[in-house]
């Protein structure tokens, strides 16, 4: 069942959401005033493209395509990119959206992905955008859906908006938080928690999906819900992340 307060919550801020992030601000990074949260400058120093397997995101030297754990053993994923590095000064910025509700950063943050080149084919081959989904504990304790914000200020800066399935799939509530777990942790705690709803299932089948969350560490909860689409019926499944972890 869905979070009704969450809900509620969220299509209460949407119109100032909108409001705050059309107002002139202080670049986050340079401190530049006025410009937007992230100005042109700080984007073009921080956000410069970089070669990375096309299936995890991770760094790769040019022209290979795709890193050796992927050769082994493919993920569930048909392909994977991220914009930026999980570095300075992405990792503030990412937290202080996330974790102390800068929501003036979204605008920001869906423009660097809908202007990042190598994200161009996966946004406009995709038949909807899934935002990685939050547990009910979660949205309760953050206030707000901060993926599923965030793919609306995506959509919202592309040349034809994007159908957004943000119910696709539920999750369930895990005991520890992901990033504090390793790899092999993250897969045991991850078994079961993605499931798509039966009144969902229909609006997924053979479609081309597109994950969307906010940062990629190891990629298995990515991999995970990806699996559970497939599963579903989806034709593909394809991620977009704003950060990954070097």
């Amino acid at each position: 069942m869905p979070n009704l307060h969450a809900t509620w919550l969220s299509r209460l801020r949407q119109p100032w959401d909108a409001a705050l992030q059309a107002l002139p601000s202080q670049c986050a990074v340079c401190r530049r005033w006025p410009a937007e949260r992230l100005c042109a400058d700080c984007l073009a120093r921080w956000a410069q493209a970089s070669h990375r397997c096309l299936r995890c995101a991770l760094h790769l030297p040019a022209p290979t395509p795709l890193c050796g754990a992927c050769l082994r053993q493919p993920p569930a994923l048909a392909a994977c990119v991220a914009a930026v590095d999980y570095a300075y000064p992405w990792q503030q910025l990412i937290g202080d959206f996330k974790f102390r509700a800068d929501i003036g950063l979204a605008r920001s943050l869906g423009r660097l992905l809908a202007e990042h080149a190598p994200a161009q084919p996966l946004l406009q081959s995709c038949d909807a955008l899934i935002p990685v989904p939050s547990s009910a504990r979660r949205l309760r304790e953050r206030g707000f859906d901060h993926t599923l914000l965030l793919a609306r200020a995506l959509s919202r800066q592309l040349p034809s908006p994007l159908t957004i399935r943000s119910n696709a799939v539920q999750r369930q509530h895990t005991d520890m938080p992901q990033h504090v777990l390793s790899r092999h942790q993250r897969l045991r705690q991850l078994r079961g928690v993605f499931q798509v709803p039966p009144a969902h299932a229909e609006a997924i089948k053979s479609q081309h999906l597109l994950l969307f969350d906010d940062v990629m560490t190891t990629g298995a909860t990515l991999n995970a819900l990806a699996g559970s689409l497939l599963q579903a019926g989806a034709a593909s499944v394809s991620a977009l992340v704003i950060a990954r972890t070097p």
